[in-house]
């Protein structure tokens, strides 16, 4: 892996997605409520633009007839056929038995630039 610049931590304020270009492989950042997350810009389903999918919460396990809504702006929305992943683990949030997920990337803010490792 090799760590690329992003942006300036300026260029990307809470609420906010980047996508960088890395060796050919297309990797969004996101700041969700000033927390960073990077993944591949890849569905694995059909290969669609993830990144350009929509970001909220979900339901989670909870006690009958109690619903908690969780993950809160964490859970990101292919825009072709509505998979779902959340952001921090790449983890798909549909079908316990399919084993698809998304590649996930270390990022962080250094020296006032958001950095990523891909």
């Amino acid at each position: 892996m090799a760590r690329r610049v992003v942006c300036p931590e300026a260029d990307l304020p809470p609420g906010r997605r980047v996508l960088l270009d890395v060796d050919g492989r297309s990797i969004g950042i996101f700041n969700v409520d000033g927390r960073l997350f990077a993944l591949r810009n890849s569905c694995p389903h059909q290969g669609a633009e993830l990144c350009s999918g929509t970001l909220g919460g979900t339901m989670v396990p909870s006690q009958p007839l109690t619903y908690v809504y969780d993950l809160a702006g964490r859970v990101l929305r292919c825009p072709w056929h509505g998979w779902e992943f959340d952001l921090e683990t790449g983890e798909k949030l549909f079908d316990p038995a399919s084993r698809a997920r998304v590649k996930t990337y270390p990022v962080a803010v250094e020296d006032g630039f958001v950095v990523v490792d891909a």
